[in-house]
């Protein structure tokens, strides 16, 4: 059977208005014992997709774990980023037993929900299972993510991954909200974000543009 092309997007790629981003314990008392990825890369990380999510108005929700009595603040980076917007802390390692922030999941109302958070094999696998089980869509930012080792980190995200999590990066996260050049009215707001927590793609931009006035979207 013949099958016919045509030029729109997979079901499967995240969209602005699809999904609920879920940011969960970037702490310091959390970040104190990360070992899967190093605290800079996590914070850049972290800053890259809170910024792409507020940026691009996708619907948020920023929870801390004993955020008073024993984890500390959450990272700044991410507080800057949704500025004045209220923190859910809870008691509970897994977020999707909590009932105050699963009031805000059902109050936003989208069924595709993207995770990111410290740490993968706790409290990013809690609130994954749990969701994927009452049939949510479920992606995790893998680079956003971090644990104790590296082993941790990955066999948490294949046990995700087999339940049918889908796994992403920060940049990609980025640029999939994005996903056209032409669209015009966020391309300076993605090229900047890409500038400024990009790595060397983000240098790559800067590079092009002041030498060249170049342009992605010509």
């Amino acid at each position: 059977m013949a099958i016919t092309a045509t030029p729109t997007p997979g079901s499967q790629l995240l969209s602005p208005k699809d999904h609920t981003l879920i940011l969960i314990d970037f702490q310091s008392q959390m970040s104190f014992a990360t070992k899967s990825i190093d605290a800079v890369n996590l914070r850049n990380n972290a800053a890259l997709i809170s910024h792409a999510a507020k940026g691009f108005g996708v619907s948020s929700i920023l929870t801390t774990v004993a955020e008073k009595s024993f984890s500390g603040p959450m990272f700044a980076e991410i507080t800057d980023a949704f500025a004045g917007q209220a923190l859910f802390d809870r008691t509970s390692m897994n977020t999707w037993e909590d009932a105050a922030v699963i009031e805000e999941v059902n109050r936003i109302g989208k069924t595709r929900i993207v995770l990111a958070g410290l740490w993968t094999g706790v409290c990013i696998v809690g609130p994954a299972l749990s969701a994927i089980e009452q049939g949510f869509e479920v992606y995790v930012i893998a680079d956003a993510c971090g644990d104790v080792s590296e082993e941790a980190h990955d066999r948490a995200m294949d046990r995700m991954v087999q339940a049918g999590a889908r796994p992403m990066t920060s940049l990609q996260y980025l640029l999939e909200l994005q996903r056209d050049w032409a669209r015009t009215e966020t391309y300076d707001m993605t090229t900047g974000i890409a500038k400024t927590y990009g790595g060397a793609y983000g240098l790559g931009i800067i590079y092009a543009k002041t030498m060249f006035g170049a342009s992605e979207g010509h």
